[in-house]
């Protein structure tokens, strides 16, 4: 199956170890220092360290503390992000009807009659489904598609980007686990709602 992308004008004028060093950033939930981000794309330290000073130079990146590197806004829209405006968060932490639900299943045709209609009872629900159940949505790009028709690019993203890393099928949930409670996090924050207990 191939999937069609289209990269933006200003995705297209970064280098491909840039563009591989904020999608890295973006999977950061805390600032991370060049020597991670290296060990986590394969490449040099030092050439990832370069990389990094220019990407704050461009304001696709911020330093907030020294030797410490987080993806800024202008870096979410260089790789094709949205900006995310209390409105959205408000409407992608929304519930949904029951018909477009996320339905867990165990394999095609073999469903465990088992939903989530928000991101929050997403985040509860995929404690009870095994790790085969996780491994088959995943890799089928079906929590991709589930995020997007929320409205949620981000996540979408961020759900992509694990699925192409080498993630060992033991730490599948917990990884999976915090990309979305971080994400329900950061939304319920821009939505000026509770943020829910995890």
């Amino acid at each position: 199956m191939h999937t069609l992308v289209i990269r933006s004008e200003r995705q297209m004028a970064l280098s491909p170890i840039k563009l591989e060093i904020l999608e890295a950033l973006l999977m950061c939930s805390k600032p991370a220092k060049a020597a991670e981000i290296a060990k986590d794309i394969g490449k040099d330290s030092k050439v990832v360290q370069m990389h990094l000073i220019g990407l704050t130079r461009t304001k696709d990146a911020t330093s907030p503390e020294k030797g410490s590197y987080l993806i800024s806004e202008k870096g979410k829209a260089t790789i094709g992000l949205p900006e995310v405006t209390k409105t959205n968060a408000l409407a992608i932490l929304a519930q949904t009807p029951q018909e477009k639900a996320f339905h867990f299943y165990a394999g095609i045709g073999k469903p465990l009659n088992l939903c989530a209609r928000d991101l929050l009872e997403f985040c509860e629900k995929m404690t009870k489904v095994n790790q085969d159940a996780l491994e088959f949505h995943l890799y089928r790009g079906d929590f991709e598609a589930w995020f997007k028709s929320l409205g949620d690019m981000e996540l979408a993203k961020k759900t992509e980007l694990l699925k192409g890393r080498k993630v060992k099928p033991d730490e599948l949930r917990s990884k999976l686990r915090e990309i979305a409670e971080n994400r329900c996090t950061e939304l319920s924050k821009m939505a000026g709602q509770a943020v829910p207990a995890t």
